[in-house]
């Protein structure tokens, strides 16, 4: 079955369209969706079968899951992240922005990944429909990029981006064109946070 296209403004996400969004997560289902960067594919965080068929389609084997949880806003990072004062203050100045912070997990992620993580990745990014998604589900969602090394608009053009996954998705949600600048990742599980990957942020504006 071929997947739905949905048209969405992030300006102002039509609230039938994302609450049908949040229904097909929390089914199990997968969805692509932009962010403040690249094209995003994900999953209810709670649901295993979605888990596995994300794993499958990213080619993940064994325990190499380096994926990242997609929060509405840090109000309940705590269920996921043990996060000191000074990360918290970093996070809460730069989000929602174009960042991935990796943070010690809580004992609650290996159990919701079903692999042993010590660390995770925490995105709030600077666009409603991602957002408005989240909140509408009720919990964060598992989240990886479509980007492709090879053939660049497949992280910027959501029309060839359904050409290529429409028979492996159930959803892909048109937000306009992304990016092909990933997120700036920043390791904050040591005392001071180091850049993992350099990318659309730049963590020197709030440190």
């Amino acid at each position: 079955m071929s997947a739905e296209f949905i048209k969405l403004y992030q300006e102002n996400p039509q609230e039938d369209k994302i609450e049908h969004v949040a229904r097909v997560l929390k089914d199990g289902g997968l969805v692509i969706y932009p962010t403040d960067t690249i094209y995003g594919l994900g999953c209810d965080i709670f649901n295993t079968k979605a888990l596995e068929k994300i794993r499958r389609l990213k080619g993940i084997r064994g325990k190499s899951l380096n994926l990242s949880f997609i929060c509405y806003d840090l109000s309940h990072i705590s269920e996921y992240a043990k996060v000191d004062t000074p990360t918290f203050k970093l996070m809460k100045k730069a989000l929602p922005g174009p960042f991935t912070f990796l943070l010690r997990a809580s004992s609650k992620v290996p159990k919701i990944l079903h692999a042993n993580k010590k660390t995770i990745g925490i995105r709030v990014p600077d666009n409603n429909i991602p957002r408005s998604i989240v909140k509408a589900l009720g919990n964060p969602i598992i989240t990886t990029s479509v980007y492709n090394d090879n053939v660049h608009d497949y992280s910027t053009d959501p029309e060839v981006i359904f050409e290529e996954f429409e028979l492996l998705v159930d959803i892909i949600i048109d937000g306009g064109y992304g990016s092909v600048v990933p997120s700036t990742i920043v390791d904050c599980t040591e005392y001071e946070p180091q850049i993992v990957r350099e990318g659309l942020g730049d963590l020197g504006e709030y440190l």
